[in-house]
């Protein structure tokens, strides 16, 4: 038996089998390029599987050294990937720059780092494991692009020889002389290794008299900015001076590159995945320094409390109250799991849970109230109310005591307003409640929330908090 199929042994004792046995076709037959940065959620899409199985399969994959995981920070508007990170905790909080775009953006984990998965060398061996040695359009698939960039999967170079003026592989050392006429748009002169970008805008008057123009890469800076030039011939010195190899193309920057390199497709987010629970159960406190602070725009939070918990731990005893609890739970666990939710915490008899949208929150807490009612039901009396509260909104992703949390007053929000409640009904915020889908949501239950104001402990006015009888 060889190691890769050691290793799926391994991995079908763990994970759905229909995801294991895509996966080990997609390495036993697949392209080496559809193996480099795998997206789950295309996957799925092209294997007709569930996305949170698959995105399990992938993770327990990793975690047996099947697959590598990897957590990029993407440039949010050309989709590019600006750094590289085999775990979270390597990600910066500060800005990146992008030279393709000229443009600084401070990472968020909604949109701008993607978690992707490699296969590993024990289980096949792929070009990317040598970037250095990819084929120039196979580095911009497989390293320079992101996995939400939908290029061209069978005639990539093709399509972009369209735009292409000239490209070169310059090992360290090197130099080159390239003879151009320029047309009259604007070029980029793109690095994909050192991710630099020359821009030049070529107008005017044109001219036959041969213009020059000298880059020179150095593992200390690179290329950047706009030159003006004229439409022409042009001699282009290209230098080499890193410790690598770089890989510069001249493109023409019209709307035909646009059309390559501008369809996008869903990936894996960081925020998906820190809302993951095979994710939060596997990894534990595998995930944020205890220094880092990371910013998620959107995160839907739910709380939950049962009501007098004490007086049912007097009334029933503890033995008893004890496996109702647990009971409560366990169902509770599972309902945020199949919502596509994580359990961040308990805290005594409370629950702490995160979901990608408000919909997915609102339809687990509805889930969560009709499953107390059938537990109580089954034991013949009410022990089990539950109080729920739902809010949605901006938050940091951080380490507290020793396990991946979140700050901010969105999480305060969210656990005064399951204070509030007192009753089965669940209290959410407006944020929730005007969601698009969660307005779907009730209106197919026939559910209408009535409004009231309610003063937060640490909020300065009052604020509407909806009641879903």
């Amino acid at each position: 038996m060889s190691e890769a199929q050691a290793l799926f042994a391994v991995l079908r004792q763990s994970a759905d089998a229909d995801c294991v046995a895509a996966l080990e076709r997609l390495v036993r037959e697949a392209p080496d390029h559809r193996l480099a940065r795998i997206n789950a959620l295309d996957l799925a899409r092209r294997e007709t599987l569930d996305e949170e199985k698959t995105i399990a399969t992938l993770l327990h994959a990793a975690r047996i050294g099947l697959f590598e995981m990897s957590w990029n920070v993407l440039c949010p508007s050309c989709g590019g990937v600006l750094d590289t990170n085999t775990t979270l905790k390597s990600v910066r909080s500060d800005e990146y720059y992008c030279a393709f775009c000229a443009v600084h953006n401070e990472p968020t984990l909604d949109e701008m780092v993607e978690v992707s998965f490699t296969v590993s060398p024990r289980a096949r061996r792929i070009g990317v494991h040598n970037p250095e040695d990819l084929p120039i359009w196979e580095y911009y698939r497989q390293v320079f692009w992101g996995t939400g960039v939908d290029l061209p999967r069978d005639s990539l170079e093709a399509a972009l020889q369209q735009v292409t003026l000239d490209s070169v592989e310059l090992p360290a050392g090197d130099k080159a002389i390239l003879s151009l006429q320029l047309p009259a748009e604007t070029l980029i002169v793109l690095e994909p290794v050192m991710h630099a970008a020359q821009f030049i805008d070529v107008k005017g008057e044109p001219t036959s008299d041969r213009q020059g123009l000298t880059l020179v890469y150095t593992d200390l800076h690179a290329p950047a900015g706009t030159t003006e030039m004229r439409p022409g011939p042009v001699r282009l010195a290209l230098e080499n001076r890193t410790s690598g190899r770089v890989l510069p193309v001249i493109w023409v920057a019209n709307d035909a590159l646009q059309r390559i390199i501008g369809n996008r497709r869903p990936f894996l987010t960081a925020k998906r995945l820190l809302s993951n629970q095979t994710f939060r159960d596997i990894y534990r406190t595998d995930t944020l320094d205890i220094d880092q602070r990371l910013k998620i725009t959107s995160l839907t939070f739910l709380f939950t409390d049962l009501k007098g918990s004490t007086e049912l731990y007097e009334r029933v005893g503890d033995l008893v109250a004890f496996d109702l609890v647990r009971e409560h739970f366990n169902t509770l666990h599972d309902i945020v799991a199949a919502e596509g939710g994580a359990v961040v915490k308990t805290i005594g008899d409370a629950v702490m849970a995160t979901f990608l949208t408000p919909d997915h929150a609102l339809a687990a807490a509805l889930r969560m109230r009709e499953a107390m009612r059938k537990l109580n039901a089954s034991h013949g009396r009410d022990d089990l109310l539950l109080k729920i509260g739902i809010h949605e909104g901006p938050c940091l992703a951080v380490t507290l005591n020793e396990r991946q949390d979140y700050f901010g007053q969105t999480v305060n929000i969210a656990s005064r307003v399951q204070g509030l409640a007192s009753t089965p009904s669940i209290l959410a915020t407006g944020s929730v409640i005007g969601n698009a889908l969660s307005a779907s949501l009730l209106k197919a239950d026939g559910l209408t929330p009535a409004v009231h104001q309610h003063a937060l402990r640490g909020i300065a006015s009052e604020m509407a908090v909806y009641e879903i009888p």
